[in-house]
């Protein structure tokens, strides 16, 4: 692989716990290339989400590196990695984080206007439209169903046409229709935008889609999984 877009090496993250300190991410040493799909699977507790947080900066590494597109993560402080995150990634999580106050149109459209675009409204209005929701600029989160206000999450995380899509259990909050819908214009938005997509997920189906897959136990790669890994 050339010129991985992600590259992590030797990572680990140890947080506090009630118990004193727990080792949640142990030694992981991991690559995904441009274009990419890859899903992150493993029991409950195995480090997934903490793994995709740390990918996107979210979540501080312990020690080791966190290398995104060509950039060390460790080295930036928040307000650098905030505006990395808003100019290379999208990030969408099972429970929407949608600002109650605003409005379909305004959700999507709160990056753009942060990054001083112009057309941001605009772009959130086709983006809208990209995931099936043109008729619903206008309304409010509350006055959606989850898989609209999915919809909704997935329109503002691709509206800045990010490098970078990550997906933490995008259908985990779905029934089964939606959460099929939500999978089609995931992978839909990648091609679209030729991102590198990485997600975790339950989902068999989902995990089936990828390009490659990394299975997590106890904050490690699995050894079936480590040859692939990097």
């Amino acid at each position: 692989m050339t010129d991985p877009v992600v590259r992590l090496e030797h990572v680990n993250l140890r947080l506090a716990g009630n118990a004193g300190q727990v080792d949640i991410l142990r030694d992981i040493s991991l690559t995904v290339g441009a274009e990419e799909t890859l899903g992150l699977i493993g029991p409950s507790g195995s480090g997934k989400s903490s793994l995709l947080m740390v990918m996107g900066g979210l979540e501080q590494a312990s020690s080791g590196v966190v290398s995104v597109m060509g950039r060390d993560l460790g080295a930036m402080d928040e307000d650098a990695l905030a505006r990395f995150r808003r100019e290379h990634m999208g990030v969408v999580f099972q429970s929407f984080h949608l600002i109650p106050t605003m409005t379909a149109l305004e959700n999507v459209a709160v990056p753009l206007e942060l990054a001083g675009v112009r057309d941001a409204f605009d772009r959130a209005r086709d983006e809208l439209g990209a995931v099936g929701l043109g008729a619903r600029v206008d309304h409010f989160p509350g006055q959606m169903s989850g898989g609209e206000q999915q919809r909704v999450a997935l329109a503002r995380a691709a509206v800045t046409r990010p490098r970078i899509l990550l997906a933490d259990e995008p259908t985990g909050n779905l029934d089964g229709a939606n959460g099929a819908a939500i999978m089609d214009l995931l992978f839909g938005l990648r091609d679209r935008h030729g991102a590198t997509l990485i997600l975790v997920t339950h989902s068999d189906a989902l995990a089936a889609r990828c390009d490659r897959v990394v299975r997590l136990v106890d904050g490690s790669i699995a050894p079936e999984m480590a040859e692939g890994a990097a």
